[in-house]
């Protein structure tokens, strides 16, 4: 299933407009959609494979990654990416919300509302009989596990967990220099968010080209989706979410992952500091049986930043028995 890096490269850059966004509503919230293949599915689709985000759930940096899984695949099976709620900004016939009054009763921005927005998504757009592989990072594979527990009908066949942020959070060596940020000072942060999102589109484009300047390999599609996330609401959204994850990640999720482990493969890094490698270690002490791997190839938490292609080309080799094309 590898791809040559120089072949791999030529094939994303033909098929760098075939990945398309489309805007919804889900539980009342922007929703942005980023896709290969058909937005609505039918009987012929047997399988989607479906990526959760981590926070900020801006579907726009896991461009590459997309596409690369896309192309290895050969094209047989929609890959799609679910932003998290009010993680984009709105084209300019929609608002944040449909509705002010009832989202904010859901709570849709916060953690457990965007466990029920996934829930909803999939409910709304997936077939009840399509079988899914689920790829999670981060935060996206506290969710994914959530998603498991309230509804076992989903047909689940692979769930890949990538840098994995299911239990102790706060605890964790960013976790601890976050939390006091995003719990106790949360409010202070978001006057420089909305300071930013003044500044003119040129000045913010410039402003994430420097700050991401020190990256050797950066990929180039993240410059856009980081220049979208300083709009304002959408940054203003993730430090809510961020917030109730140092509160709510406490402890992990046992049950669920024994009753689901043959379909999980989880993948630690070796440096990762929202996810000490303690935390591998004990996952595997407690399930002898699972999949467990820990990074060998040097690949940052973040890995979209730098490394979507090399990480979607060692995806998509663990799932060439799921995803059979």
């Amino acid at each position: 299933m590898d791809v040559p890096a120089a072949a791999s490269g030529a094939v994303l850059a033909n098929m760098s407009d075939v990945a398309q966004t489309d805007f919804i509503y889900c539980c009342g919230a922007i929703t942005e959609l980023l896709r290969c293949g058909p937005k609505h599915l039918n009987s012929e689709h047997k399988l989607l494979v479906l990526i959760i985000p981590g926070n900020p759930g801006v579907v726009g940096f896991y461009r590459t990654f997309l596409l690369t899984l896309w192309s290895v695949f050969g094209h047989h099976h929609p890959v799609w990416a679910v932003s998290h709620a009010g993680h984009c900004v709105p084209p300019a016939s929609m608002d944040m919300v449909q509705d002010a009054s009832s989202t904010g009763a859901r709570d849709v921005f916060g953690l457990d509302g965007q466990i029920d927005h996934k829930l909803a998504f999939l409910k709304k757009n997936v077939p009840k009989d399509t079988k899914l592989v689920l790829v999670g990072h981060s935060i996206g594979c506290y969710i994914i596990l959530e998603i498991l527990k309230r509804d076992p009908s989903l047909q689940v066949v692979k769930a890949v967990m990538l840098f994995p942020t299911i239990e102790r959070m706060a605890l964790t060596p960013q976790g601890k220099a976050m939390t006091p940020l995003l719990c106790h000072l949360r409010y202070m942060t978001y006057l420089p968010i909305f300071l930013l999102s003044l500044l003119p589109e040129v000045l913010k484009r410039s402003l994430v080209n420097l700050v991401l300047g020190g990256l050797r390999c950066r990929d180039q599609s993240i410059v856009q989706a980081t220049v979208g996330l300083l709009s304002g609401d959408c940054a203003a959204n993730a430090v809510y979410m961020g917030g109730q994850e140092m509160r709510k990640v406490l402890e992990r999720e046992n049950l669920t992952i024994e009753k689901n482990l043959e379909k999980l493969l989880f993948y630690y890094g070796a440096t990762d500091p929202w996810c000490p490698v303690q935390y591998y270690q004990e996952m595997k002490a407690d399930f002898p049986a699972g999949d467990f791997r820990l990074c060998e190839r040097g690949f940052r938490h973040a890995f979209v930043l730098d490394a979507g292609r090399q990480v979607a080309e060692m995806v998509a080799g663990w799932m060439k028995a799921d995803v059979r094309t």
